[in-house]
């Protein structure tokens, strides 16, 4: 687990942890408890939603970690500034990550969110300094292997990516003779661009 400091941010939302899960092996059953945690009543809902307070990325969408952390700023800056468009800080990462200003917040959790074959998977809770245990708190929601966040290059489906934030037709991916390395530089350069241009352009 990697945690990252946003001093200039208010401190409830100062921290960020992100774990990358790989080999997951329950992510149909995850999906099914997130479902069932915003239904439960009383306190017993309370202690099940805290359970399950992260954001869960889908990895193979994340062209790189800056691509994550400019959503994640994009989420923060919502919560200081009183416009979520959403219901959480989590799940306002979830659609800073659509491309399309248009998209439904069902759609951008749908898409980047967890699903029942997800066996790639960022688990980001964002919280003040003095939360304590995060990695535990991951470990006890999600089956798989909590791999170094560096790993996340090789989960990443830049097929997928390419579809989802329309680059196949980019004349900067069709030059003659491009290397696939260079290939996927540019489109994390244009994928970063593009969230970081969508509060902007909202």
């Amino acid at each position: 687990m990697q945690t990252f400091r946003y001093d200039h941010f208010p401190l409830d939302v100062s921290c960020v942890h992100v774990g990358l899960f790989t080999n997951v092996t329950n992510a149909a059953q995850l999906r099914a408890r997130l479902i069932q945690a915003s239904l439960i009543q009383g306190e017993a809902g309370d202690v099940e939603r805290e359970a399950v307070n992260f954001a869960f990325v889908e990895a193979r969408l994340i062209s790189s970690i800056l691509h994550l952390q400019t959503a994640v700023v994009h989420a923060i800056l919502a919560q200081a500034q009183g416009s979520l468009r959403t219901k959480t800080v989590h799940s306002e990462i979830l659609w800073a990550l659509s491309p399309n200003n248009n998209a439904s917040i069902t759609e951008a959790i749908r898409r980047f969110g967890i699903s029942d074959e997800t066996t790639a998977l960022l688990a980001i809770r964002i919280s003040s300094p003095d939360l304590t245990d995060v990695e535990g708190r991951m470990r006890a929601v999600v089956s798989g292997d909590l791999s170094n966040l560096n790993e996340l290059r090789q989960v990443t489906d830049w097929t997928n990516i390419r579809k989802y934030y329309k680059l196949n037709q980019d004349p900067a991916l069709k030059t003659p003779g491009l290397e696939e390395a260079r290939q996927h530089v540019i489109a994390d350069e244009i994928v970063v661009s593009t969230v970081a241009m969508k509060s902007v352009l909202a």
